[in-house]
């Protein structure tokens, strides 16, 4: 297995301001050659798992002295925001008896099994060979970044505030009752980041212009879980992004008013960048 691209992006600002990281685990659209030989999907279907444009859409962080780290990887080879021991039996062939997790039945499991409206990836099931491979090569290199910019935070700030960007298929909102969300905060009910934290960021979201909603139909899911210790002062907030505001879903293309959109979540950027981890939650837990 080759992958010629670098896993990841990291952008780091002049002088780092505060502890805040934008990160999009799910933009990557680098597809290799032998990857599109043994998937049964074409390249626009396989697309369809992507959060197609968010590292463009969070690239302005940097301005705003924060650190950018984006995937290179797709979404449908290996998920970076998946526990990697959440292996499919389905995807990969003799696989090591597991944990059977919702999102592995779901087909949704370190190595997917579906994309967008239940499509199957693969032909047939990976060996356990390449399974490994991608986690090691794939998964792995971009999650050692990401958790050295965390400590790298810690150490030099007192903490982190990770925002952790992604972007939801409208059609992921159709059972909601209207107004449906613009936004998606999910800090895993409270345990992945402060009450502080999160407020602060809907109050910025909803002053911006935007509807958003809290923990319902995505709380956060491996990255929040590993990384977001609020009582540590590392704050994780997935934040879901509905991709209907500035992409046409179906040919996986910027809308025409993309650069409109995109000065007006570059405000919201610029203000998230301005968090700083909030170091009075280990005193209060310490009480």
């Amino acid at each position: 297995m080759t992958f010629d691209k670098g896993v990841y992006e990291l952008v780091r600002p002049d002088q780092w301001q505060g502890g805040v990281i934008f990160a999009s685990p799910h933009s990557g659209r680098c597809y290799p050659e032998w990857f599109l030989a043994e998937t049964q999907l074409d390249s626009q279907q396989l697309r369809s798992s992507e959060d197609a444009f968010v590292d463009r859409l969070i690239a302005p962080a940097v301005e705003h002295g924060a650190v950018v780290l984006t995937s290179n990887v797709p979404r449908c080879m290996v998920d970076l925001n998946r526990d990697p021991g959440e292996i499919d039996p389905l995807v990969v062939a003799d696989a090591r008896p597991g944990v059977m997790t919702p999102r592995i039945m779901a087909g949704l499991g370190v190595i997917p099994r579906v994309v967008s409206q239940g499509r199957a990836i693969h032909h047939r099931p990976i060996p356990q060979a390449e399974a490994d491979s991608r986690i090691e090569r794939l998964w792995h290199p971009y999650h050692q970044t990401l958790a050295a910019l965390i400590d790298e935070a810690v150490a030099r700030f007192g903490g982190a505030v990770l925002i952790d960007m992604h972007s939801m298929p409208r059609d992921a909102l159709a059972h909601l009752p209207r107004p449906r969300p613009d936004f998606v905060l999910g800090d895993r009910n409270g345990v992945s980041a402060s009450p502080r934290i999160s407020t602060a960021i809907i109050d910025i979201v909803t002053k911006a212009g935007y509807r958003i909603r809290r923990n319902s139909p995505f709380s956060g899911a491996y990255i929040a879980a590993a990384y977001g210790r609020p009582v540590n002062n590392v704050h994780v907030v997935q934040l879901e992004l509905d991709r209907s505001l500035y992409m046409d879903e179906r040919k996986i293309e910027p809308r025409p008013d993309f650069d409109r959109f995109a000065q007006r979540f570059a405000q919201i950027v610029a203000q998230l960048a301005k968090l700083r981890p909030d170091q009075t939650d280990a005193a209060i837990a310490a009480e």
